[in-house]
């Protein structure tokens, strides 16, 4: 009964302890505090369990400043307080921490470490301002490190935001334990710590047994420095600003260099707009490697050594903040255009220029008036005045100035009348449609002036073809000058009208009575093809005829042969080579000819019109050439009064004459003289279109007076086509003239550009390229002369005014770095090239601002060659009088006069494992040596930042 007793008391006893076991509690999770420190080793396992790169895929947000860094967050509560805990790391850098890197976040530059947390309550201030709160908060966070084995930094945010103030602590495993703390003086530095001397001594007494002359024991301290130059800004120098007010003023500077005022007076855009340099300035980073240091005294040398024994050197632009823009905020080229292309839409629909003047007295003009402002007449008068009565000797080599892609623009050169009248308007008031149809009116009228006190156009050459690649007002335009010159010369060899001309019978008498047979030899070629009526480039051809006048025509004629013949050869401008004559076996004289009547392109069309309305193209074609044929048939009879018509064709259209085979060997036995009539004339045969006794070309022949060139009636009546010119001007719809202003402004203000010297940049030059080509391409639809309202081409045309904008921007940061560094074009290539690929992903990205992420700054560093060291350093010009007295100079390491605006500098001590202070807790795997102490100081005289990182064995 007892062992029966006691069994039954034993098994009562473990059903206790089991139930015990059942009801445990755990007293680590029992506080509040406890239970913190279980929700950060949770979140802590989950982010290591996830690792770096599975987090960028998640919820893991990129850092604005850089592309490498990237942060999760999550939010905790303690003690009635929310804290959130935020991770930093790099996924895809497994290489060691470097220094120096501008796109590192301020506590991995500060205390040299790579994954990060930080914990900071959910507060206004964002930091710690309790010393007790933030040791909890920090012992927290490095036991739930410890608990999930987390080698990752901590760091706490404390005192003051301003001060950026942060302590730290790190588990380097089971023996070692990094701690942080970092500070910053914001003003009153004291004057030790703002040498090298005192900073080392700063250092050195973090970890030295004695503070006293430490400059007198020798520490082996490692030592980092960078130090950061930047140029002065032209803009905020008072001497600059000094002496343009004096020569506004109306003074006069003693050397003609100090009249450039602004950066871009010498570039091409400067005759319409100043631009803002975008180059404000240079920063340039001088970085000395590692190297050892004993003690101060090596420091107060170093404090004394130039900038050029720096190990490295790198530059970077301190660029505009207006480059990150695209809302046409800025002032040049593309900002006008868009107006241009608003005064554009707001042509469609009316009918005269004259129309938008009235136009307080039109209806729905409400909106218009109140915006559209026209400059007062001063302006107008300044205006009128350079286009028509300056630079009366401007270059007419048009070709010269243009981009070769741009001519696929159908546009005027920009050296054009019409090309300048449109740049003009562009800066014309607001390039409203009122402003510029009041100009337009005042530009045709001085047109007018011109034409009719027969006063030569400005701008505009007076001879040669019209270029039908061109828009039709500059056609028009240069068909009137051509008018105004030969009615000039009309006037000249004419002055008075009643004065009877000597009949032609006489002065070619008198002209057989000189015998000027030297006259005769001209040693032009004439042995070319004359295929069509238009392209004659030999003796004859409409080129030698303008070069003449009628009286050195007169002159040219003459008898061929040595005795004096019954004919009378008149208007010869020389032999044909050694062609002769089928009936009288003479040598053939080219006659000159007169200039072919000017055409423009609305003549082409109507008269391709009229060809496809008659139906048979060759008849009529004929039909329309028959005085132009008529006058060259009348000169060759004067100048070859033997000749017949198969001569004819053999001299204006060598394919219509096919000869036989002994055909050229009749012709030179007929020059020596050697061949006998019956093989005169050599065999030949005209083509089977010529032929036909009944063809347009024979009758026209037989018609044909015998008449030199300047004795005929002219092809081209210049009053008539003047006349016709300046009507076109004159009732122009608005919508045709804006739609070639248009055309006009874009080619002509992309040729300006062209012209920036630029040092050559090949990507520059592609851009530009490109640009025209784009240009060309949007820019058809107005070249169809049948535009309508269409919303659709507004917004093409407005987009085009967005990337004219970007390819503008692009070229004044060029022009800007070549002029910087024209002894360094290397630089300028290469620091150009950086920026061209950090802008290019911001081009074409819409017209609006907000497509634009402007966090983004362009920090790319280009490293400095050593023998470009003295071409950078003397970018750094010695401060004036007036900008030396601003601050007194308190740091070393002067650059030509100027103190570093940032100074860094890293001390670091390293300490053997083995054979040290921390011998005694080693344990394998960890290296032989271990950086114990490291200080990172930050600043200037004014400001002082300092981060120390402590390793110790626990």
């Amino acid at each position: 009964m007892a062992s029966t007793s006691n069994s039954q008391s034993s098994i009562q006893d473990d059903d206790d302890q089991e139930e015990e076991i059942e009801h445990f509690d755990d007293f680590t999770l029992a506080s509040s505090w406890e239970r913190f420190i279980s929700e950060i080793e949770a979140v802590c396992r989950q982010w290591l369990a996830t690792g770096p790169k599975n987090l960028v895929k998640k919820d893991a947000v990129c850092l604005d400043f850089s592309k490498n860094i990237y942060k999760v967050r999550s939010e905790l509560k303690y003690a009635m307080k929310n804290y959130s805990m935020e991770y930093y790391f790099e996924p895809f850098n497994d290489g060691k921490v470097a220094d120096w890197i501008s796109t590192s976040h301020d506590l991995q530059q500060s205390f040299g470490v790579k994954d990060f947390l930080v914990i900071a309550p959910q507060s206004a201030s964002g930091v710690v301002l309790d010393a007790p709160e933030a040791s909890k908060l920090l012992s927290a966070v490095s036991i739930a490190m410890s608990n999930s084995s987390s080698l990752w930094p901590a760091f706490v945010p404390v005192h003051d935001p301003s001060r950026r103030a942060y302590i730290g602590i790190q588990n380097m495993g089971t023996i070692f334990t990094r701690r942080f703390e970092a500070d910053r003086i914001g003003s009153q530095v004291p004057i030790k710590l703002m040498h090298l001397e005192g900073l080392y001594e700063l250092f050195v007494s973090k970890f030295a047994y004695s503070t006293v002359d430490l400059s007198m024991h020798l520490f082996k301290v490692h030592f980092r420095m960078k130090l950061t130059y930047r140029t002065l800004p032209t803009d905020d120098d008072p001497e600059v600003q000094q002496e343009s007010e004096f020569l506004e003023s109306g003074g006069h500077s003693e050397f003609e260099t100090h009249n450039k005022i602004q950066w871009d007076d010498d570039c091409p855009w400067s005759e319409w707009y100043s631009a803002e340099d975008p180059v404000k300035g240079l920063e340039l980073l001088a970085i000395w490697s590692e190297r050892t240091v004993d003690s101060s005294l090596d420091m107060a040398e170093l404090e004394n050594a130039s900038p050029l024994e720096a190990d490295k050197w790198f530059i970077f632009p301190n660029l505009s903040p207006h480059l990150e823009s695209s809302d046409g905020s800025t002032i040049g080229f593309a900002s006008q255009l868009r107006l241009l292309v608003n005064a554009l839409d707001s042509s469609l629909g009316a009918q005269f220029m004259e129309d938008f003047v009235s136009a307080v007295e039109n209806s729905g003009s409400d909106n218009m008036k109140s915006s559209a402002v026209i400059p007062p007449p001063t302006v107008l008068d300044r205006v009128l005045k350079d286009l028509f009565h300056e630079d009366a000797e401007v270059k007419l080599d048009f070709a010269d100035a243009e981009n070769k892609n741009s001519r696929a623009i159908k546009g005027a050169p920009l050296e054009s009348l019409f090309a300048q009248f449109c740049l003009h308007a562009l800066w014309f008031g607001n390039c409203n449609i009122r402003a510029i149809a009041v100009l337009w009116i005042e530009f045709v009228r001085e047109i007018r002036w011109c034409w009719e006190e027969s006063q030569p156009l400005p701008r505009m050459p007076t001879n040669g073809t019209v270029d039908l690649s061109t828009c039709l007002i500059y056609q028009k335009l240069h068909m009137l000058a051509i008018c105004i010159e030969k009615k000039h010369q009309e006037n000249k060899e004419h002055p008075d009208v009643g004065d009877k001309k000597t009949s032609p019978y006489i002065e070619g008498k008198a002209q057989i009575t000189k015998q000027s047979s030297s006259l005769l030899e001209v040693t032009e070629d004439s042995s070319g093809e004359r295929d069509s009526l238009t392209a004659r480039n030999d003796l004859g051809s409409h080129g030698v005829a303008t070069s003449l006048s009628n009286s050195e025509q007169q002159n040219f004629a003459s008898p061929t042969d040595t005795k004096l013949s019954e004919y009378i050869r008149m208007g010869s401008a020389g032999v044909v080579g050694s062609t002769m004559l089928l009936n009288s076996c003479q040598q053939m004289h080219a006659p000159f000819t007169q200039d072919p009547p000017l055409m423009t392109e609305d003549m082409h069309e109507e008269r391709l019109k009229a060809v496809e309305a008659f139906g048979d193209s060759f008849s009529f074609s004929a039909q329309l050439e028959k005085e132009i044929l008529s006058s060259d048939m009348s000169a060759f009879k004067a100048a070859n009064p033997d000749a017949v018509f198969e001569d004819f064709i053999r001299w204006h259209s060598p394919r219509d004459w096919e000869n036989d085979d002994n055909g050229e060997l009749a012709v030179s036995q007929a020059k020596a003289g050697e061949v006998s009539k019956n093989e005169w004339p050599p065999r030949g045969r005209l083509s089977e279109r010529m032929s036909d006794h009944g063809s347009s070309w024979r009758k026209i022949w037989n018609e044909a007076p015998s008449l030199p060139a300047f004795k005929q009636k002219p092809l081209l009546d210049p009053n008539r086509e003047g006349e016709k010119v300046l009507h076109y001007l004159e009732t122009m719809r608005p919508h045709q003239l804006l739609e070639q202003m248009v055309c006009t402004a874009f080619r002509a203000a992309a040729d300006t550009l062209n012209r920036t010297a630029f040092g050559g940049l090949k990507l520059m030059t592609s851009k530009l390229g490109q640009l025209c080509l784009t240009m060309a391409s949007t820019l058809k639809s107005l070249q169809r002369n049948s535009l309508s309202v269409d919303s659709e081409i507004i917004e093409d045309l407005t987009r085009l005014c967005v990337i004219f904008e970007h390819v503008e921007k692009l070229l004044t940061v060029a022009a800007s770095l070549h002029r910087k560094f024209l002894q360094a074009p290397r630089l300028s290539e290469a620091i150009f090239s950086d920026f061209y690929n950090f802008y290019l992903p911001k081009m074409g990205t819409g017209s609006g601002s907000h497509d634009i992420d402007k966090s983004q700054e362009f920090t790319k560093k280009q490293q400095i060659m050593a023998r470009e060291k003295e071409v950078v350093a003397s970018m750094f010009t010695p401060p004036t009088a007036n900008q030396s007295w601003r601050k007194v100079l308190s740091l070393g390491n002067l650059l030509n006069g100027h103190e570093p605006i940032l100074r860094e500098i890293i001390f670091s001590k390293r300490d053997h494992v083995s054979g040290g202070y921390y011998a005694g807790s080693y344990a394998g795997g960890y290296p032989q040596e271990i950086e114990t102490y490291r200080m990172y100081l930050c600043g200037t005289s004014n400001d002082l930042r300092v981060a120390l990182a402590v390793a110790s064995c626990d």
